[in-house]
């Protein structure tokens, strides 16, 4: 059986944020919510050595979207399970029967389920399941122009892109086991000596 998963090349993504406007262009998504969101990363500075000055500044970006985890904790806090994980992995939101209390959101450590408020329902990104099932991409990926998104079986894309462990932000994979595989930045190491920090947090927050 298929289990879904992205995979993302830190090095190759340019945060166009390409993959963000597809997501919410195809989704109709309303103002203030992202369900893919593009994270821009960076830090460092400048230290002595000896009588020069030696630069440690770096800078990444990170896209990420919901994870379908193999352990989603969305669906674990949902009172009205409203959440559910297909056999494929990928998990769904049915707002018809969500009441929006917002547990989901405050339990998952990636921030994805977004609260409409127009809705007064929980949202999040669906892996584009319709373009799924005609044999099509998701959005985001679709519309990556430095072919630094892709998706697939998430056996596949390990044995084809390797496992990576997790990198500032993220939290450690082992909260919810996220169906996420990634090519981590040049400079990751360097977030874990050197002061770093999201620098578009007021474009990435949740609403």
């Amino acid at each position: 059986m298929t289990r879904y998963a992205f995979y993302l090349d830190t090095n190759s993504c340019s945060g166009c944020k390409a993959c963000q406007v597809a997501c919410k262009d195809k989704h109709s998504l309303e103002a203030g919510i992202l369900w893919r969101r593009v994270y821009e990363i960076a830090g460092g500075g400048w230290r002595r050595v000896g009588d020069a000055w030696e630069s440690t500044v770096f800078a990444y970006n990170l896209s990420l979207a919901c994870n379908h985890c193999a352990k989603p904790i969305c669906v674990e806090v949902c009172p009205t399970q409203a959440i559910s994980q297909r056999e494929d992995g990928i998990v769904l939101i049915n707002e018809k029967i969500c009441t929006g209390c917002r547990y989901c959101s405050w339990a998952c450590p990636y921030g994805a389920p977004q609260y409409n408020t127009a809705a007064g329902k929980m949202t999040k990104c669906t892996f584009c399941v319709d373009n799924l099932d005609a044999g099509l991409p998701p959005a985001c990926v679709a519309a990556c122009p430095m072919r630094a998104l892709d998706f697939g079986d998430r056996a596949d894309l390990e044995i084809k892109y390797g496992k990576a462990a997790a990198f500032y932000p993220l939290p450690a994979a082992g909260l919810t086991d996220p169906s996420l595989v990634l090519t981590p930045p040049n400079d990751a190491f360097k977030a874990q000596s050197e002061p770093a920090c999201i620098v578009n947090w007021e474009e990435v927050r949740k609403p």
